[in-house]
Parts: structure tokens; sequence; C-alpha cells
């Protein structure tokens, strides 16, 4: 057991490293590439932006949407005990900006991008793609990982606040059709409680997501081994760790702005 345990840690601490090390190469190829005369693919990165950003609009489109249609009538069932009904359009815009919506988008985004860009990498790597990067003068972090991570970095943020949008129009369709609530009582509310804290905290965290997503998945997918079945394994060992990596991000940043009054 001890064993065991000692080879656990050892390995966490050794992919630790291996991502520090692939972050920062990637954010040298972004800032001092260009200066380089060595940017990052541009049709890399256009490529990654439609995949990760236009491509995914459906899915936020219909998760956030449905949720924040879940979200008001949940609220709605404790709110109406109270009389305080109209408060359902404070809560679920508050709850989509802060917490909900860049949470539920970015999970999605890491089940289907990063699972994507993992088995990308890993086919490439066990077919030995990458070393023929390497052979042809071409650094994979440049070409490969710098592109997604850039193009995820942008596009995340874009796809939360469409989501947060339709998750407060989700909420928005119950309240006017299900709680009598008026259509411009339900929008100056919403107004009324939102802050500009509250969006920048969600896109605050919205980028550190797409951080830990692409940075995941380029990292699973480029220390791949053991041919079709190790693509297998990194591919769900890349989804589950972002789900577990997104989920302990989002409580250590909520905790610093839930102590953060300013």
């Amino acid at each position: 057991m001890v064993e065991a345990l000692g080879r656990t840690t050892l390995s966490i601490f050794r992919q630790t490293g291996e991502i520090l090390t692939l972050f920062c190469q990637t954010i040298y190829w972004i800032l001092v590439g260009p200066f380089r005369k060595k940017p990052i693919s541009t049709k890399n990165f256009f490529a990654q932006t439609i995949f990760s950003g236009t491509d995914s609009i459906l899915i936020v489109f219909f998760v956030d949407f449905f949720i924040g249609m879940v979200l008001a009538m949940q609220s709605a069932y404790q709110l109406e005990q109270m009389g305080a009904t109209i408060y359902v359009a404070a809560l679920v815009g508050v709850s989509m900006t802060r917490e909900i919506g860049p949470v539920l988008t970015s999970l999605v985004i890491a089940g289907r991008v990063g699972a994507a860009i993992t088995a990308e990498l890993a086919t490439m790597k066990v077919t030995e793609q990458v070393e023929a990067l390497e052979t042809i003068s071409l650094n994979p972090v440049r070409y490969l990982v710098a592109p997604r991570f850039l193009a995820l970095l942008i596009m995340l943020p874009c796809l939360v606040i469409l989501g947060n949008i339709i998750g407060m129009f989700g909420g928005y369709v119950v309240g006017v059709t299900q709680l009598d609530l008026g259509h411009g009582l339900y929008i100056d509310t919403t107004i009324n409680f939102l802050t500009r804290k509250d969006i920048l905290t969600g896109l605050l965290k919205t980028a550190v997501f797409s951080m830990i997503i692409s940075l995941i998945a380029c990292h699973q997918g480029l220390y791949t081994e053991g041919g079709a079945e190790g693509v297998g394994r990194s591919t769900t060992r890349s989804v589950v760790t972002s789900f577990i990596l997104i989920i302990i991000a989002d409580a250590i940043l909520t905790a610093i702005f839930y102590f953060a009054k300013t």
C-alpha cells in the first residue's frame, strides 16, 4: 500500500511538472514567438477557433437554455412560499453569470473539445507524427499546443457569455409563461441585481478553466503511450482530470471572490 501511494504521489508531481513546463513553453511561443519571426500557426489557430467555438454553440445553447429553465422552476418552488417570486429573475441572472454558466459550459467544452484534442494529439503521438514534426524542425508546442491553447482561451469566454444570456432567457421563458411575471419587470429585475463583479467573476473563472482544459488535453495527448489502447486511456484521463480540476479551481476562486468584498 505504501509503495502504491509513493508511486501515485511521484506520478502526480511528475505530471504537474510536465504541465507547468508545457504551460511556460506555450506562453513563450504565444508572446515571444512572433518577435523571433516564428509565430504560431495561423491556419491551426483559426481551425481550432471554429472547432472549439462555432461548432460548440448548439450544444451550449441547449444545455444552458434548459438549465436556466430548471433553475427558474426550482427556485420558484421555494420563493413562492415566501411571496418572493419576482426574485427568481435575480437568482437566475446572478447564478448563471457567477457560477452555473462558467462551470457548466466549461464542463461541456472539456467533454467535447478537450476529449477531441487529446484523441487527436494522442493519435499523432502513437503514429509518430509528433516525432516527424521534430524531424523537420517544427516545435510540437508551437505547432500543436499554442494554437489550441489560444483558441480556447478566446472562445470559451465568448461561449460562456452566450450561455449566460441563453440561460437567463430560459429563466425568462419560465418566469413569463408559468410564473405570471411581466416581460419588463423580469428584465428590469435581472439588470438591477446583476453587477459588474458578477460578470467579471464568471469571466475570470472561465479564463482559468480554459487553460486547465487545453493544458490537460494537450499534455495527455503528447504523453500517450501504448497504441490505440493508450489513446483511449489518455482521452478518458483527460476528461476526468479536467472535470476534477475545474471543480477544484471553481471552489478556490469562489472562496477568493466571496471574501473579496470590493
